[in-house]
């Protein structure tokens, strides 16, 4: 069980600060940055992702997301979170702590994506160590899974470089960019000695 739950509606507060960057709930006014930010980084994306439906971009479809969102960590479902920099409160990316179990499993897949502009420069790394922080400190999870694809080497860096551990191939994982594709498996554990931030 989480150590904390929303009676209501999540707070629009962060539930995750680093030292640049706050990752909280999406809420209706991120619209206008978010359809910017992932129109402008499609081709970018494409690879990586499941393919985009019609209206993905449309204002109603990021209103049903919204709610989802909210619906999910008031649930402790899922925390579907975006990435702001604090220094200038700019929309970077997202990020989800996913598909959380409880019981004997206590763990969650990790997921996220960087828009194109920011890429490459040091946030979703902060982003991640902060959300494995929150996981296994704010969630009292044990295991935080992710997957990427094998040819995904920044994937692979950052994930190894915050201290996931790889645990082998799953073959036609996911369905990515249309076809269904095998994914390197990693986790890290709430016992495992994590790198300190650089």
């Amino acid at each position: 069980m989480a150590l904390f739950r929303f009676t209501t509606d999540p707070p629009t507060r962060p539930l995750i600060r680093t030292q640049n960057l706050a990752l909280r709930a999406p809420v209706a006014t991120d619209y206008a940055a978010w359809a910017v930010l992932r129109m402008e980084s499609r081709e970018f994306l494409t690879p990586w992702e499941p393919v985009w439906n019609e209206d993905d971009l449309t204002r109603t479809s990021f209103r049903l997301r919204v709610k989802r969102a909210a619906r999910e960590i008031t649930t402790d479902e899922a925390y579907s979170l975006f990435i702001f920099d604090t220094r200038s409160d700019i929309l970077l990316g997202g990020l989800t702590l996913g598909l959380v179990r409880r019981g004997v499993a206590q763990a969650c897949t990790l997921g996220y994506w960087m828009g194109e502009r920011h890429a490459g420069k040091g946030y979703m790394t902060e982003a991640v160590r902060g959300a494995l922080r929150f996981a296994f400190q704010d969630l009292a999870l044990h295991r935080v899974e992710a997957a990427c694809l094998p040819n995904n080497a920044p994937s692979k860096r950052l994930l190894e470089r915050v201290g996931f551990q790889s645990e082998g191939m799953a073959r036609a994982y996911l369905r990515i960019n249309g076809s269904w594709a095998d994914h390197l498996l990693y986790a890290a554990l709430s016992s495992d000695r994590l790198p300190m931030e650089k």
